[in-house]
């Protein structure tokens, strides 16, 4: 019987964070990826059924010329051992096995092996594939990695060049490809099929969210989307606030869609959009878009398209209180849209390990319904170009 992670507010509950299981002994990480990656993909559900027909194989008329040459100078850059480490088949398994951990065993190359020149042909290659906002995130949090590393005097546990790239497929052909950059809280899945992005699932945290010393002070993270998330909820009528809200904080984490949890099947709570004025619609929506705009302008106002047509069915619940100062947790859900956001407790810094604080964020962005890391649409397109010599595969891959 095909396993399936079944997530409700109670069951949420025994589950939360997957370091906890780690932390107790419970159960190993790789343990959780074996029994994960058992199990062929079928996505993020509200009832371990995909609703069918969300996605769509379609041209774009966006160029991904530049991500593709991107992608060509970094292979270039490489000497033959390191193209070897970082070129996997556009369908394997390793898309799957990611973690948001430091202390992961990783594949493909790391930052920290590369030379100067190699490494900024990897941050061209980011450059390139993500928007302004998206690129000074994911470089903000390889630099609060380092900062971790300098508050507890351990640079070689953490630090700014522990992130590992692979390339899937070939970026010279027409064939779909992709990449992947993994490492401690930053993990991005980057599909291409034709002129169409896929950019999840996407993970990005840090502990701490800020450096106020060190080499990289100044260096900030997710100030907005936690800001305007409590504004929103704060701005919400007492009534519609109460729907929103699900429950207290418990414990040091809610995420539920983190590392190994590809196919979690998680019931709809929370607020209807439907329910909002159009007022709180587009504030939804701006909060929405944060999130969204870390890929390219194009692709990213495709993807808000897709979640403005499913916004009447898009769900926003909270967990936590909503005072100003407040430590929470949110999460919208809609067919075509995951995104959390959740406040956690301190693991490498001082401070009581099971209350969570705003120095210690994770979020998670998915595309639910089979369509994380592109599946749904790569599906399509097998079975579109089957048998044709061109794209060189014969039938749709299992």
């Amino acid at each position: 019987m095909k396993q399936r992670y079944i997530i409700t507010l109670a069951a949420g509950l025994a589950m939360i964070g997957a370091g906890l299981f780690e932390l107790q002994g419970a159960y190993s990480p790789q343990a959780m990826a074996q029994s994960a990656l058992s199990d062929p993909f079928v996505g993020l559900t509200t009832d371990g059924k995909v609703v069918p027909g969300l996605f769509t194989l379609s041209e774009t008329n966006i160029s991904v010329t530049p991500v593709r040459e991107a992608a060509q100078k970094f292979i270039a850059s490489l000497d033959s051992g390191q193209r070897k480490k970082v070129s996997f088949p556009m369908d394997h398994d390793e898309w799957r096995n990611w973690s948001n951990r430091h202390s992961s065993s990783r594949e493909g190359v790391s930052l920290k092996e590369m030379t100067p020149a190699q490494r900024d042909v990897s941050y061209d290659l980011l450059r390139t594939s993500l928007s302004a906002k998206g690129f000074k995130t994911a470089r903000d949090i390889m630099r609060l990695n380092h900062h971790l590393g300098e508050l507890v005097s351990d640079t070689e546990e953490y630090g700014e060049h522990l992130y590992y790239f692979i390339v899937f497929g070939d970026p010279a052909g027409d064939a779909p490809w992709g990449w992947q950059i993994e490492g401690h809280h930053l993990i991005i899945n980057y599909v291409i099929v034709g002129g169409q992005i896929v950019m999840t699932p996407t993970f990005m945290g840090s502990e701490p969210v800020q450096a106020k010393s060190g080499k990289y002070a100044g260096a900030r993270i997710l100030e907005a989307e936690e800001a305007q998330a409590l504004a929103f909820v704060r701005s919400l009528p007492p009534a519609l606030r109460d729907i929103a809200v699900i429950g207290g904080k418990e414990g040091r984490s809610e995420n539920l869609a983190e590392l190994f949890r590809d196919n979690i099947v998680v019931p709809y709570e929370g607020l209807r959009a439907d329910k909002l004025a159009p007022s709180h619609s587009e504030q939804l929506l701006k909060l929405i878009g944060l999130f969204v705009g870390n890929m390219k302008d194009g692709h990213a106002a495709r993807k808000m398209a897709d979640v403005r047509k499913h916004l009447n069915a898009t769900y926003f619940s909270w967990k936590g209180p909503t005072d100003p100062d407040a430590v929470f947790y949110f999460r919208v859900h809609s067919p075509v849209i995951w995104i959390e956001f959740d406040h956690q407790g301190p693991i490498a810094l001082r401070g009581s390990w099971g209350t969570p604080t705003r120095s210690h964020i994770h979020t998670v962005v998915r595309t639910p319904n089979g369509n994380d890391y592109g599946k749904d649409i790569l599906r399509q397109h097998y079975e579109k170009h089957r048998d044709n010599p061109v794209h060189g595969h014969k039938t749709p891959p299992g």
